[in-house]
């Protein structure tokens, strides 16, 4: 892939850490940020010798030597972040190395092949959950745990959660449901328990990401890409994990990113905003575009129908008990 980006170096002197850097929207992001001049710690499970429990080939050492190899600062940290005990050690030896911790972006999980098994809740597999809950949301609860605690001392400090799609809605099946929900969601009530303390929360989703297991799907190449249209249009609206990770970068560059704690926010929302592209001058926008729907069965789509209504309803009721709640609370 050939390296574009800013010459401005706005992060430098920040220090991050990427969790789940190996490969799709982690790898992207800690590329990215480190373009922007920050320190990353890649962080993950699978390295060199200790391949990924997905059979995926890509590794956290190999980010970190892309990061290197295009100049930039990193360094690949083997971690479980299901483990307490292991993220814990992972604060203190980078408090330890570095005095600060400036962006924690997490994106474990992102991949994991059992949340894209598709099913109705009576279809539903659940022998795996409990692994799955504890994969996809327990390490994001430890992980960012150990995040405000060494950012709270500072008052200084973003936590961002990355998840799918920017609607409540967003999964193939419930455990995927449960997990894409609650790091949506989540974010919003740390936002506002750590709002005394100085730290920014909030969640991110990319569009159309074209990761590496996306580009073998459609048997492509990054070179090759646009040939994936010919199976899918919608691929064409696709976007690089570069593409999300300069949107955080954006935010972490942004002096005034705390007025955003506690929001989901989306890849193509923040390019319109921030004029950032993808490596290759493109910038997609999955909001405007026209999704075609013509390859889903017609049993989906009356889902998606029936739970757009439904969460357009309870959106608006909630809202509004919001506004009572807020009311009663003396100023």
């Amino acid at each position: 892939m050939k390296k574009t980006g800013p010459a401005a170096t706005p992060l430098a002197g920040h220090v991050a850490l990427v969790a789940g850097a190996t490969r799709g929207a982690g790898r992207g992001i800690a590329r990215a940020l480190a373009e922007a001049g920050a320190m990353v710690y890649c962080t993950g499970r699978s390295v060199k010798g200790k391949p990924s429990p997905y059979r995926r080939p890509e590794t956290i050492d190999e980010t970190a030597a892309i990061i290197t190899a295009g100049g930039g600062k990193a360094v690949a940290v083997r971690v479980d972040h299901t483990n307490e005990a292991q993220v814990k050690a992972l604060f203190r030896r980078i408090m330890r190395a570095r005095k600060r911790i400036d962006i924690v972006v997490d994106s474990v999980a992102g991949e994991d092949p059992l949340l894209k098994q598709h099913g109705f809740l009576w279809q539903a597999d659940l022998r795996n959950a409990d692994a799955m809950f504890r994969q996809g949301l327990t390490s994001r609860i430890i992980t960012a745990k150990h995040a405000a605690l060494a950012m709270m001392p500072a008052r200084h400090g973003l936590i961002v959660e990355v998840t799918e799609n920017d609607i409540i809605g967003g999964g193939a099946n419930p455990i995927t449901h449960t997990v894409k929900t609650a790091q949506k969601l989540l974010p919003l009530q740390w936002a506002a328990e750590l709002s005394a303390h100085g730290v920014t929360v909030l969640a991110i989703t990319p569009g159309f990401l074209r990761s590496e297991t996306m580009l073998q799907h459609f048997g492509v190449t990054e070179d090759t890409w646009r040939e994936g249209g010919r199976k899918d249009s919608n691929f064409l609206v696709s976007e690089s994990p570069l593409f999300v990770g300069r949107a955080i970068a954006a935010l972490a560059s942004d002096p005034k990113v705390r007025r955003r704690s506690g929001a989901l926010l989306s890849s193509w929302e923040l390019a319109r905003e921030y004029g950032f592209t993808d490596y290759d001058g493109r910038r997609p926008d999955w909001g405007r575009h026209k999704i075609d729907f013509s390859g889903f069965p017609s049993e989906w789509l009356d889902l998606f129908r029936t739970g757009t209504d439904l969460e357009i309803q309870w959106l608006s009721t909630l809202a509004a008990r919001a506004r009572k709640f807020r009311a009663r609370i003396p100023s």
